[in-house]
């Protein structure tokens, strides 16, 4: 039958691939006959599959080289990825005598997929100096156009292309790779060569040098009291395993630059605590000092946000004489554990407007904190008013 299929193929001027079904758990000296068949046959390729992704290296290395000994056509094999090791039995059947292997984009396929597009190629021109036709700084660009249209997202520390491949948390290790890349990278392997970025990331291990770098860079000028607060407040998000990107440390420089200073504070926020469910009436705690005054005050909303607000409205008493014009929250990157940046507008009854925001892992504490920053700058800009008149 195979002999037949291959016949009918040439006969109509085709070219023709034949691919042994389930090859790695057939009998070695049956599938080399099929092959020698089909080859006599005219075929112009055969395709060894690991069907299953039972193979190991060492085994594929074997079956391929076997298979080379006894066929003259090219060889192409097609790896699954079921124990992990479709790349490796891809580079190893390229060692044996293969020259050329089936790959997906992100290494999507059934099961738990195939051999990997970028991984195998960057694999044999980096280490191996194989020559191929594949314009690899589109690698990345390629990746992420394959994820959004199939909604599958690899996981950040995917080889070549995944957003942490070339990404350094800041300290004596970042140190290192600024001064000489390949101290802590392939170095045979740069990221310019995938259409990737090196990137130096924040994290519970850095230090005020890195983020004042990272701010100078931005165009961001802090004082030592601010750049103490936002390094304090990196360390506090990155320990809750959150990587800080720029986005994050932009949205938690902006919420500090924004405060009021400690001295011209109305409010001085102390605890915040929240009870929600489906069948709870979502209610908020918050305790805080006003003009030195220790103030506890419980209240509901329609969610949790809700009733922290209130209960913050509650605790300001007489000072609460303002409109809240505008609320927003926006998601910094993306994931569970983005940054919620909430963006506060108060007017007084005097038409003084003023904005303020915060930046927090915690929706609720990013509003309370954004709407206590809003009345400190307002508490400020009215005292400064009464002060000039």
């Amino acid at each position: 039958m195979a002999v037949e299929a291959v016949q009918y193929i040439k006969d109509n001027g085709r070219k023709c691939m034949f691919s042994a079904m389930d090859a790695t758990r057939t009998e070695p000296e049956y599938l080399i006959e099929v092959f020698k068949a089909v080859q006599e046959a005219g075929c112009d390729i055969i395709n060894v599959p690991d069907t299953v992704g039972v193979m190991v290296p060492s085994a594929m290395y074997r079956q391929i080289k076997d298979i080379a000994a006894e066929i003259r056509i090219p060889i192409d094999v097609h790896c699954h990825n079921d124990f992990g090791l479709a790349v490796a039995n891809s580079l190893m059947a390229v060692e044996a005598g293969a020259s050329q292997v089936q790959v997906t984009v992100n290494g999507i396929g059934e099961r738990a997929g195939n051999a990997d597009l970028s991984q195998t190629v960057m694999s044999l021109i980096a280490i191996y100096g194989a020559k191929t036709n594949i314009r690899t700084e589109y690698l990345v660009e390629t990746s992420k156009l394959v994820e959004n249209y199939t909604g599958v997202r690899l996981p950040p520390n995917t080889p070549v292309v995944g957003q942490n491949a070339f990404s350094h948390e800041s300290g004596i290790h970042s140190q290192g790779v600024l001064e000489k890349s390949d101290t802590f990278e392939p170095g045979i392997m740069t990221p310019e060569m995938v259409g990737h970025k090196r990137r130096i990331v924040l994290g519970k291990h850095t230090g005020k040098h890195a983020v004042k770098q990272s701010l100078e860079s931005a165009g961001i000028i802090t004082n030592d009291k601010q750049l103490d607060e936002i390094v304090s407040r990196i360390k506090e998000i990155a320990n809750k395993g959150k990587q800080i990107t720029d986005a994050d440390l932009n949205a938690v420089a902006s919420a500090v630059l924004g405060k009021a200073s400690s001295e011209e504070e109305l409010i001085k926020l102390k605890e915040v605590s929240v009870m929600t469910g489906n069948i709870l009436t979502p209610t908020a705690v918050v305790k805080a000092d006003i003009e030195g005054k220790e103030i506890i005050s419980a209240k509901t909303g329609v969610g949790p946000v809700d009733a922290a607000l209130n209960a913050v409205r509650d605790i300001l008493g007489e000072n609460n004489h303002f409109k809240l014009q505008e609320f927003r929250i926006d998601a910094i990157t993306g994931g569970a554990d983005a940054l919620a940046d909430v963006y506060i507008g108060l007017e007084n009854e005097k038409g003084r407007i003023v904005t303020a925001r915060s930046a927090n892992p915690d929706i609720v504490m990013a509003s309370v904190e954004a709407l206590v920053n809003a009345m400190n700058l307002l508490y400020k800009k009215e005292k400064k008013a009464k002060t000039i008149g």
